[in-house]
């Protein structure tokens, strides 16, 4: 009997330290995988090899990218945290020139899916101007990590040189 206890006990332990792990993850922006180093599955037959960097077109979103940075939000119509999410993304899109929110429906763009191996949504992607996905996010992000991650994206602006001239 003292064996079963211990055996859930050790089981709730770690039960709980994942859920808290999963939960402190949840909504954070990460750095997009692309490049040499990000290790990709070979293509399965029949499909196009994968570019070296995941980047998505105006057809691909049907409509335009942002002049600056676009939001991408995948969306399911019985994912309870994607609302909070495409207000919060709409709001960000508003406070910004130049960017765009787009949100797309995982269950009908399941070629998307597939290809951006999007799990589960909502799952957030921010975009630089030529469509590269530039932060991922999975879960109901904060406003703040959405602007920070939304600063990356953007260039800043060329400095501007003083009036009159330097001294």
């Amino acid at each position: 009997m003292t064996g079963g206890i211990i055996a859930l006990v050790a089981a709730l332990v770690a039960a709980t330290v994942l859920g808290l792990g999963w939960r402190w993850r949840a909504g954070r922006f990460r750095t997009a995988r692309s490049g040499p180093s990000a290790v990709r599955p070979a293509p399965q037959a029949g499909t196009a090899p994968r570019a070296a960097t995941d980047v998505l077109t105006e057809g691909d979103l049907g409509r335009e990218l942002g002049r600056q940075a676009t939001l991408v939000q995948f969306s399911t119509a019985f994912c309870a945290p994607c609302r909070p999410t495409r207000q919060i993304l709409a709001q960000v899109a508003g406070m910004a020139d130049g960017v765009t929110h787009v949100e797309i429906d995982a269950a009908e763009r399941l070629d998307l899916v597939r290809r951006l191996r999007i799990n589960s949504t909502p799952t957030v992607l921010v975009l630089g101007p030529d469509g590269t996905i530039v932060k991922r996010a999975v879960g109901l992000p904060r406003k703040a990590d959405v602007i920070a991650a939304l600063g990356t994206a953007i260039e800043p602006a060329a400095p501007v040189a003083p009036a009159g001239g330097e001294k």
